[in-house]
């Protein structure tokens, strides 16, 4: 309740803030009082059912639910867009707030922790100074390549990472349990989850930019045709937490990577001259995220499952934290990697004579060759639209592939680390 406070007032403050940094500032505290609600959630979950079938249906629900609010977000904000001011889409955010603590006192068990745990301040900082340089190293390197600064500010985020680790093991109240991570399956969950969000960025960037930037559809006609995969996903997780329960966890969650491969081997044969080329990127974006939502839901329900009850809050901040870092690094490096593509791709394409300003945009992205595009005489501009759409093209094709093969090798991580012993399935029995 105390972050649904903070998370209304700071969409308030971002709504109105009439800088560049003030939104920054703003978005970066919402993220602060945003972070404290999915944890809680699962930590309530896991307190509210005891029972493990019940439990399950009930992490299916969430799963879903949270994919679908993924799913209609963008169209209401499309619509918001289109309709208000930019600060609107910040200011939808406080009813929803509003309505939560008037129902949540009522509907919502309390649960406390025996101990009160300190918070290390200092290993936030120190994660924070491994996040960041790590993130800006990997980002810089796959656009520029290996030169100095990269690699230095790399280096030292490593170096933070080192001292972060070192620090969680020989402190009394970690930040981070590293020592749970250690243990085969929960480590091995948490990681699983990481690649999952990490390759759904994949799925995310080009599929956005396909819609917008290459088939020209306005932001709000995009999210339209983006709820049509979510269909997919609404069944999904049901149905692999069903499939669980008599498969095992483990053999779902490699169908799930599988399912997602396959996905994103559909999205690397969407072709412009092709057939039907939107509902091949739907197929394939649809197949994505029912394979990946139904692995992050056995994830959730796995993890969760096993904490104590009074840790369940500090195994869902886990859980989030992976996947936050998964979607972080999937957008640093898969989409360096689509930018990379695009950019020696579009240098070839391009008709000769282009003014090097105008060159210079429509090398960089797919948007900036529509801006330059504004700017020139019908031919050129034709052409250098038919060029970056090309290009986009190709770094799609890339990018998808090396999703979908990091989701093949995922599953062979999936089989190992959370194999399930004779004696494990005994005691389950």
């Amino acid at each position: 309740m105390i972050g649904s406070v903070g998370f209304a007032l700071c969409s308030m403050f971002a709504a109105f803030a009439q800088t560049a940094a003030a939104l920054i500032l703003a978005r970066g505290i919402l993220g602060i009082a945003g972070s404290t609600l999915m944890p809680s959630t699962l930590a309530l979950v896991r307190t509210m059912f005891q029972d493990p079938a019940q439990r399950t249906k009930a992490m299916s629900i969430w799963s879903a639910v949270m994919a679908s609010g993924v799913t209609v977000g963008p169209i209401i904000g499309g619509l918001l867009i289109q309709s208000f001011s930019w600060g609107s889409v910040f200011l939808i955010n406080i009813p929803a707030m509003v309505l939560l603590l008037l129902i949540a006192p009522f509907l919502l068990p309390e649960t406390r922790s025996a101990v009160r745990a300190r918070i290390d301040l200092f290993s936030s900082v120190l994660a924070l100074a491994a996040i960041l340089p790590i993130t800006y190293g990997v980002k810089t390197l796959a656009e520029d390549g290996w030169t100095t600064i990269p690699i230095v500010v790399l280096a030292a985020g490593m170096i933070a990472g080192f001292v972060f680790v070192r620090r969680q093991l020989t402190i009394q109240n970690p930040l981070i349990d590293i020592r749970a991570l250690m243990e085969r399956r929960t480590g091995g969950s948490i990681l699983i989850n990481l690649i999952a969000t990490f390759t759904l960025m994949a799925s995310a960037l080009v599929n956005t930019q396909f819609l917008q930037s290459v088939l020209g559809y306005s932001p709000f006609v995009a999210s339209l045709w983006s709820v049509l995969p979510s269909v997919a996903v609404g069944a999904a997780a049901p149905i692999a937490a069903k499939l669980s329960l008599t498969h095992g966890r483990p053999r779902i969650m490699a169908g799930g990577f599988v399912l997602s491969a396959i996905g994103f081997g559909v999205l690397t044969q969407v072709r412009l001259d092709g057939l039907l080329p939107l509902a091949f990127m739907l197929v394939g974006a649809g197949l994505v995220a029912a394979g990946i939502v139904s692995v992050m839901t056995l994830v959730a329900d796995y993890v969760v499952g096993v904490a104590p009850a009074d840790r369940a809050g500090a195994v869902g901040g886990l859980i989030e934290t992976s996947s936050e870092l998964g979607g972080a690094f999937g957008i640093a490096l898969l989409g360096s990697i689509l930018t990379a593509v695009y950019h020696n791709a579009v240098s070839s394409l391009l008709p000769a004579g282009l003014a090097p300003e105008s060159a210079l945009a429509a090398g960089q992205t797919i948007a900036g060759a529509a801006a330059a595009s504004h700017l020139l005489p019908a031919e050129a501009a034709s052409q250098v639209i038919n060029a970056s759409k090309e290009a986009f093209m190709t770094g799609m094709h890339v990018t998808c592939l090396i999703a979908g093969v990091i989701l093949l090798l995922a599953t062979a991580v999936t089989a190992v680390l959370l194999r399930e012993k004779k004696t494990d399935v005994s005691a389950a029995a």
